[in-house]
């Protein structure tokens, strides 16, 4: 048994066809009807010629009994006999029409009044009585004939105006019908195939913004089914290499990293060997307690160091996405690690965390966007300037007033959504006092490989943190998404630079 595959060119086809079909049938009712109308046309001719003929009889007839002219007689007959000849005509022709039992009436009045007519002509003029008998039935059986033709002629007339009158309506019935039918053959045809292509352009929508969820369109179109699989393959390819972009970025930049790192590394070291170097000189002299001091400053910078190559560690290594709650300020505080060693004198980096705020997030990747945004901030200050780093909790009361709800909608992006915003978050600001992002960058600081990194050094030289290729802040955009949040900022030049983050409370 063959299987019927749903495809548009299948639905196309079927509803060209069905147009055609439509077209057809109206066409060949169409035809129909003229020729129909045709042959009434003609017999109403033929009917108004017989009609006329008999008026011609009865115009002779009355001119023959007035003059008594042999060519008026003459005449009469020749129109009889032309009338016979009309009525022979057209009889079997007409024999399955209601005008046909009219016409053999009409048939047999016609051969009378010839024979009335002939005797009348033979019958002696002093023969009175007789002549006026023939003359009175001559004129009754002409006056029935020109009756009997001139009603056939008023009833085809009023028929012919009849059918005239339905093949209006039938014209304009089939118009308004091939109107609906077009009209449902457009819907069906936009249901079946232009919806799911507006949904497959939606889904298109999306994913240019950046959304790479697995497009479903409920069509069972061989054409759409394709291209939807072809789709959702080129998302899982695009996802696993963002997800390769992410970690190559994060790995480019660990030897930026490894300075910062290094130089956190030195502090400790240094102590350590300052403290052993004490140790062994005055290993003999030294009291217990002061030896034990000693030991217990070696121990405990040889765990910051630890802490700090642990931390190092976590950063770099690949791992699921795996959400955890973290304390806040001191995630900031061991992110701040990685860059304490690039930190220019004359930038301070200040951080305004209450201790008890707290996010649910990947450590790895969270890590990653504040990286990334303070290591922007710092670059873009030239000589001096500062970085501040704030979080507060926003907890949704609509009994607030709208202008303090609406605080942050300054910031640009997609945390700039409906007042009041209907949901408890974590709000982290990163703020610098750079030279500030030009107004037509802005819009376009979290796309996918737009960059500036080859300008000079300033705000926008340094927006896009990573290897310069454009994906620092489109790979924090993407992080934060993950989280379910979202990202806006505000910025104006030569005052500096503000990023907003927004992380949900509750999942």
């Amino acid at each position: 048994m063959i299987k019927y595959q749903s495809s548009i060119r299948r639905k196309i086809i079927f509803g060209y066809y069905f147009e055609v079909v439509i077209i057809v049938c109206l066409s060949i009712f169409a035809f129909l009807t003229l020729r129909f109308m045709e042959k009434k046309i003609m017999f109403e001719e033929v009917i108004s010629e017989l009609f006329d003929t008999t008026l011609e009889i009865r115009r002779f007839e009355k001119n023959f009994f007035l003059y008594g002219k042999a060519s008026d007689l003459d005449e009469n007959i020749r129109y009889v006999e032309k009338a016979q000849e009309i009525v022979k005509a057209n009889i079997e022709k007409y024999k399955m029409l209601n005008v046909h039992k009219q016409l053999n009436t009409l048939k047999i009045d016609l051969e009378k009044y010839r024979g009335l007519m002939q005797k009348f002509a033979i019958l002696s003029k002093q023969n009175i009585i007789e002549r006026q008998l023939s003359e009175r039935r001559i004129r009754e059986n002409g006056k029935k004939i020109t009756t009997i033709a001139e009603d056939i002629l008023k009833n085809e007339r009023e028929n012919l105006r009849m059918l005239l009158n339905k093949v209006i309506s039938g014209l304009f019935l089939s118009i308004i019908f091939l109107s609906i039918a077009g009209i449902a053959v457009g819907q069906i045809l936009s249901r079946m195939i232009v919806k799911p292509l507006k949904s497959l352009e939606d889904k298109m929508s999306q994913i240019a913004e950046g959304k790479l969820e697995t497009v479903a369109i409920n069509s069972k179109d061989r054409e759409i089914v394709s291209l939807t699989n072809a789709f959702n393959k080129m998302l899982k390819e695009l996802d696993l290499r963002q997800k390769r972009l992410v970690q190559t970025e994060k790995l480019a930049s660990m030897g930026t990293l490894l300075s910062g790192v290094a130089h956190e590394l030195n502090n400790p070291l240094s102590n350590i060997s300052s403290s052993c170097q004490i140790l062994m000189e005055e290993f003999e002299d030294a009291d217990t307690e002061y030896k034990k001091e000693l030991l217990l400053q070696i121990d405990g910078q040889t765990e910051r160091a630890r802490n700090i190559v642990r931390t190092l560690l976590e950063f770099s290594r690949h791992r699921e996405f795996k959400k955890e709650t973290l304390p806040l300020k001191k995630l900031i505080e061991e992110t701040l690690l990685f860059v304490k060693g690039e930190i220019p004198k004359g930038v301070k980096v200040t951080l305004d965390i209450p201790e008890d705020i707290s996010i649910l997030a990947d450590k790895q990747r969270i890590q990653q966007v504040f990286l990334n945004l303070i290591k922007n901030a710092i670059e873009s200050i030239v000589d001096e300037g500062k970085v501040l780093v704030r979080a507060q909790k926003y907890i949704y009361n609509w009994k607030i007033e709208e202008k303090e709800i609406c605080e942050y909608l300054r910031y640009r992006g997609k945390c700039t959504g409906e007042c009041p915003i209907e949901k408890d978050t974590i709000n982290i600001e990163i703020e610098d006092t750079g030279s500030g992002i030009p107004p037509e960058i802005l819009p376009k600081i979290f796309d996918p490989f737009f960059t500036t990194k080859a300008a000079a050094k300033g705000s926008e030289s340094t927006l896009y943190a990573g290897t310069g290729s454009g994906l620092g802040l489109y790979i924090v955009e993407e992080i934060i998404n993950e989280h379910n949040g979202c990202i806006g900022v505000d910025s104006e030049v030569g005052k500096g630079t503000c990023f907003l983050i927004r992380l949900p409370i509750k999942e």
